[in-house]
């Protein structure tokens, strides 16, 4: 039996290797002045943005994404699942009048058949999986299986004792509907939606979650945990959340279904009880998932494997209820304003509104000299930035000055790691500017559009709490840091 697990994934894992992850939105309609399906389609083109979930399966909106390549997802409302769910004809009549009408001409590839039911509306849950099997044949009678697949997202709450993620199971109150629901998703190529919100897990933790855990940032190595089963180590909540799913269908013995994130995010203003719900905090996530997504990274349980995601979502939505945060999940305004501005370089061709392509990491003025060359030299050697541009007889050796050396060295390793936050600091040396500081035939690496790549790398710059002093042992010490993965597990006690 252990074997056939094991074939089972490898098996998954080829098959995700082949598909490269991907970075979608969520598109909700919650809005006092919605702008229009074809203003929309025309921020989604602007925005490079190639993935989109629907809440709904609007005919207007089915229409303006029509010819445009964008992959859609259409949902099943949950106040239509009944109807659906216990009529084959009302079914059938659904894929006819909101997938056949459309498609192909509208990229749809899946369809999202409610939306956490089992949590939300749990007296739903026995029509589910019926109205899943009965648009399932009316997707086979039109030959359409396996270009649209079906699946219905699930909030990670289902997941019980989901930390160390090894320990996961879900709720077996919903063992008879999960095991036929999972046997579902298997025999027809399909995937579990799950939706993963490190916001809520960290706001409802009451200080066991560190932010920076919550965030994707690097935590101390005296931070680190280990899950004492598998002996994998987490660097972040999203991930944790994502291999309790895995842990939980092995427990069912379902090893071979990848999981989809249909969504996450952080929601970029709140309340005064909603402290962390800050612009600054929703781009540092959504910033460092998307990096964490397009490189198929993976999970420790399956690293390499894709793992896509849906952003919640491309507006805020002030007509939702709640509190300040619920109306506070988007990326852009009604307008098409982006709500902040997000680090992405090197994330692939997804949302082109970073305007921080034209920042750059540089000396900073009256910088001592000698702490300029110290961080110079980390850059080009453990920083691992190529520097040969700087060569005597190369084209930025002139001028022959460490700062514009280091300006150069700066900013090639700001945007090898993505410009993400804390990469231009060295040591207090460094500084962000808007300012082009190509000269002649000397181009900085962000000059023109021609962003460095970023790469699934934990080599930090050395920070303000560093100790310099030539190329010295802080150096040294933080390069080795480079091979520590930071994480930590979210069960009771672990950070005392």
């Amino acid at each position: 039996m252990k074997i056939i697990g094991l074939l089972l994934l490898a098996i998954l894992a080829a098959v995700s290797a082949d598909e490269a992850a991907f970075i979608g939105v969520n598109i909700g309609t919650s809005l006092s002045d919605m702008p229009s399906p074809t203003q929309v389609v025309s921020l989604l083109k602007s925005q490079q943005i190639r993935h989109v979930r629907l809440y709904d399966s609007d005919r207007a909106m089915l229409l303006a994404l029509a010819n445009t390549g964008i992959r859609v997802t259409v949902s099943v409302p949950n106040d239509q699942l009944l109807a659906i769910g216990q009529s084959n004809l009302t079914a059938a009549n659904w894929v006819s009048r909101n997938i056949l009408s459309h498609y192909p001409a509208t990229n749809i590839t899946s369809i999202s058949v409610g939306t956490e039911v089992l949590s939300t509306l749990p007296n739903a849950a026995p029509v589910l999986l019926p109205a899943m099997k009965f648009l399932h044949s009316a997707l086979v009678a039109a030959n359409l299986q396996s270009q649209i697949k079906l699946s219905t997202p699930h909030s990670s709450s289902i997941i019980l004792d989901s930390f160390p993620p090894s320990q996961a199971f879900f709720n077996r109150t919903w063992d008879p509907l999960m095991v036929p629901l999972l046997q579902f998703l298997q025999s027809t190529n399909s995937f579990l939606m799950l939706n993963v919100y490190p916001y809520y897990d960290y706001m409802q933790s009451n200080g066991v979650i560190p932010l920076d855990y919550a965030l994707f940032r690097p935590l101390p190595p005296n931070k680190e945990a280990v899950d004492p089963n598998t002996l994998l180590h987490y660097t972040n909540v999203f991930d944790a959340i994502v291999d309790a799913a895995y842990f939980a269908m092995s427990y069912l013995n379902f090893t071979n279904i990848p999981i989809q994130v249909t969504e996450s995010g952080w929601p970029s203003k709140g309340d005064s009880s909603e402290p962390d719900a800050t612009s600054d905090n929703a781009n540092t996530y959504n910033s460092n998932l998307i990096r964490h997504v397009l490189n198929n990274t993976g999970t420790p349980k399956h690293p390499g494997i894709a793992v896509s995601t849906y952003i919640y979502e491309l507006y805020n939505e002030d007509l939702r209820p709640g509190p300040v945060s619920e109306k506070n999940w988007g990326l852009f305004d009604s307008n098409g304003v982006p709500v902040y501005t997000l680090h992405l370089t090197g994330s692939g061709t997804v949302l082109a509104n970073d305007t921080t392509n034209q920042t750059y990491c540089v000396a900073r003025e009256g910088a001592d000299r000698k702490m300029l060359q110290a961080a110079l030299d980390w850059a080009c050697g453990p920083g691992k930035v190529d520097c040969s541009s700087l060569l005597q007889g190369q084209a930025c050796y002139e001028p022959d000055t460490v700062v514009s050396h280091a300006s150069y060295a700066f900013d090639a390793y700001y945007r090898r790691m993505g410009m993400a936050d804390g990469t231009c600091d060295f040591n207090g040396v460094a500084t962000i500017t808007t300012t082009d500081q190509s000269h002649g035939s000397c181009i900085f690496p962000g000059s023109g559009g021609r962003n460095g790549t970023f790469t699934n790398s934990t080599s930090l710059a050395p920070s303000t709490n560093s100790t310099v002093s030539g190329c010295g042992s802080e150096f040294s010490r933080l390069e080795d840091l480079r091979y520590v993965l930071f994480g930590l597990l979210l069960w009771s006690g672990v950070f005392l």
